[in-house]
């Protein structure tokens, strides 16, 4: 599969990881249609020109994400929806027991849960029915997806019960999903990514965000958004990567 003259789906895409690998597969001739819920969406999409459009949405509503599909079946203009990259999700901190012994809030784990492992399903659900019926390529294949997990699925740190789950979740996902899909000449892939200079950092504290960034073994920094973009490009661009999940972190375990 080729970027150039394809469309792609891209959630999240309003900053960070999306909004990165969305000018990316347009610089690259790709035309793209930015899924999310924050207004900036709108904004973004104008920035790339003619090849790109925005649709507001919420990853885990049927209707929402239906209607994002469909527009980038429009704006494929009868070669249908290529590929996602999926990019959308929530940070979550917070312990199973706080200092005064207070149990963690249930519905902010179930929110995690929800937008990172339950949106990713649906994402792909509706993505892979749309891919399916397009017109196979080379290798019989249809579309490609690329899931956002994170290191903490292998290595997540105190506080991180919810979000630790939701991605490891989404790592879980990848295996079963390219194997049934193969059927449909339609790849799963995962990036986790490890510490990166996106607006879910600012999240973090300074000083946790400072000890993360200095904990990658080289570079010894935070990763940026389009290092992740390119690594999406070539997972597209690449046939032979299916089924699984790579770390782009630096060497970073954290503890």
């Amino acid at each position: 599969m080729q970027v150039k003259d394809n469309t792609f789906l891209i959630t999240g895409a309003a900053s960070g990881l999306g909004a990165a690998t969305a000018e990316r597969l347009v610089a690259g001739g790709g035309r793209v249609v930015l899924c999310d819920l924050s207004d900036a969406v709108e904004a973004h999409a104008e920035r790339l020109g003619d090849a790109a459009r925005a649709v507001r949405g919420d990853v885990t509503s049927g209707d929402d994400i239906q209607a994002a599909v469909d527009a980038a079946i429009a704006l494929g203009d009868g070669r249908g929806l290529a590929g996602v990259v999926h990019c959308a999700g929530v940070v979550s901190v917070a312990k199973l027991v706080d200092r005064e012994g207070n149990p963690a809030d249930l519905d902010a784990y179930l929110r995690t849960i929800n937008i990172n492992l339950v949106g990713t399903f649906n994402v792909m659900r509706l993505a892979a029915a749309a891919m399916a019926k397009n017109a196979p390529g080379e290798d019989g294949e249809r579309g490609v997806i690329i899931n956002t997990a994170s290191v903490a699925a292998f290595d997540g740190q105190v506080g991180q019960c919810a979000y630790s789950a939701s991605k490891a979740g989404v790592v879980g996902m990848s295996l079963p999903a390219a194997r049934e899909l193969s059927r449909h000449g339609v790849r799963v892939m995962a990036i986790a990514p490890g510490v990166f200079e996106t607006p879910m950092m600012s999240e973090i504290p300074d000083e946790a965000a400072q000890a993360l960034a200095a904990a990658v073994p080289f570079p010894k920094r935070l990763g940026k958004p389009d290092e992740f973009a390119r690594l999406a490009e070539q997972i597209i661009t690449n046939a032979m990567l299916n089924g699984e999940v790579i770390r782009l972190d630096g060497g970073i375990r954290m503890q």
